[in-house]
């Protein structure tokens, strides 16, 4: 009998990069799963040894192990969150928000749909050059720069040899304000852009299934992040919605789908439950819980933002979407209650910053503790677009993500003509991509699309 000669099938566990490496992150799924209220404090010395093994087989057998125990275990008995992963589950736990409310006609709502669009870009633009750097680097670089309190771009200008050598943060050859025509390629626009073409595909009635063809056949797996990442490999190992969500995703409560539901505030103008709703059928693909609610949070403060000029009701009418047994929930009321009782913008940094370390992965990308900065910058920024966006990358944690959000929103408050010319010209009225077919978007056009789409 002829001998077969075919290779021993070896895996190569350094190979993998700092997405989706479920044995690596292993301290952060201990982390998250603490603050779902999951009752594994007494396997933590395990969680702790597992992290030291050098990455192998077993490291990643005994890991298999460790999500197990995650996926089996109960919720502490003294844990006061109720935070539901089901849409009817949730609603029941809402605490709903009525205000003053005016539709605007259809050429305001167009200018209102042009500046949410470009405001997002915007946001994204002043956030990009400087998205990962932590406030320690980043006061200093904006001090040094004359631009403390933030108050403009970041220029090439700025960043010259003596500057780089004052940071390690690495500043070079990134998108700075002054060196690009349009909106450079992020997964910020990039996921706006997408959720256009979900709906123009799939209808408004699209199902989180949807969704993740979507994803499948709009970018290549190095386009996503962190949570994305990690369900999109899970689509392509036939793990699907739900479970692609919760299976070896220790980002599922991250910042992931909170930047990704803009479009669907776009195309629900005055309608945040519509808007909030879609955003959960899109969350629920990559994020659970807190991650979901982060989505349905911004889709619905986005909606109410095109009939109410009210900041106050803007933010609450996005809370009214959300469970109010939520720790997000808690959260961004508490940065509402603390503007309230007169603290500073430095005074809200520092509860922000005290809440969430932003020297850590998990505190620097959680939805929680970004989603207290768009709150606290739409807030102390009073309406102004300039300057909320700017508070928003100044407190740094995910720069480019909540100064899109915070652009969006007031894009669509605001309208085209509430948005400087200083802020739009780097812009220059178009989002390039790296999605397969839409390397390059017309704003204005992508805003004739939203119509017909609403």
């Amino acid at each position: 009998m002829a001998k077969n000669n075919n290779p021993k099938i070896k895996y190569d566990y350094n190979s993998v990069d700092g997405f989706g490496s479920y044995p690596s992150d292993i301290m952060k799924e201990y982390v998250q799963s603490c603050e779902e209220g999951l009752n594994i404090e007494k396997y933590k010395p395990l969680f702790e040894a597992v992290a030291q093994l050098d990455n192998g087989e077993y490291k990643s057998r005994l890991s298999d192990v460790l999500f197990d125990i995650v996926l089996n275990a109960d919720i502490r008995k003294d844990y006061k969150y109720n935070e539901p992963n089901e849409l009817d589950e949730i609603k029941a736990l809402r605490k709903p928000h009525s205000f003053e409310s005016v539709m605007p006609d259809n050429d305001t709502l167009r200018k209102k749909l042009l500046g949410a669009w470009t405001g997002r870009a915007c946001g994204c633009l002043l956030g990009k050059p400087v998205e990962c750097i932590r406030s320690n680097e980043l006061i200093p670089l904006l001090k040094e720069t004359g631009n403390y309190p933030m108050h403009r771009y970041i220029l090439s200008t700025d960043i010259t040899n003596e500057v780089c050598s004052h940071y390690k943060f690495w500043l070079r050859n990134k998108c700075y304000a002054d060196t690009v025509d349009g909106m450079p390629v992020d997964d910020d626009t990039n996921y706006v852009v997408m959720a256009q073409k979900l709906i123009e595909e799939f209808d408004r009635d699209f199902e989180s299934e949807d969704v993740a063809s979507m994803w499948l056949k709009s970018q290549s797996v190095h386009s996503y992040f962190t949570a994305e990442r990690t369900a999109y490999i899970n689509f392509i190992n036939c793990i699907m919605p739900p479970s692609s969500a919760m299976y070896k995703n220790v980002a599922r409560e991250w910042i992931g789908a909170q930047i990704r539901g803009d479009y669907f505030g776009y195309i629900n103008p005055g309608k945040p439950e519509e808007a909030a709703e879609m955003a959960y059928r899109d969350a629920r693909i990559s994020h659970t819980k807190n991650g979901i609610y982060g989505e349905m949070f911004a889709s619905a403060m986005i909606a109410c933002a095109a009939v109410t000029d009210n900041i106050e009701d803007i933010i609450l009418g996005g809370l009214a979407q959300i469970p109010q047994s939520s720790r997000l929930y808690e959260s961004v009321t508490g940065i509402l209650n603390a503007c309230k009782s007169g603290v500073t913008v430095d005074g809200c940094f520092d509860i922000i910053h005290s809440a969430y370390d932003e020297h850590t992965d998990h505190g620097w990308c959680h939805v929680i503790s970004n989603a207290m900065i768009v709150t606290a910058a739409l807030l102390y920024g009073g309406g102004d677009f300039g300057k909320s966006i700017c508070i928003a990358v100044g407190m740094a944690f995910d720069t480019d993500c909540n100064g899109a959000t915070v652009g969006s929103i007031l894009g669509m408050r605001n309208g085209i003509d509430g948005i400087d010319e200083y802020w739009k010209k780097p812009v220059n009225g178009k989002i390039h991509t790296s999605l397969f077919g839409s390397e390059t978007v017309s704003i204005e056009k992508a805003v004739e699309l939203t119509l017909e789409h609403i």
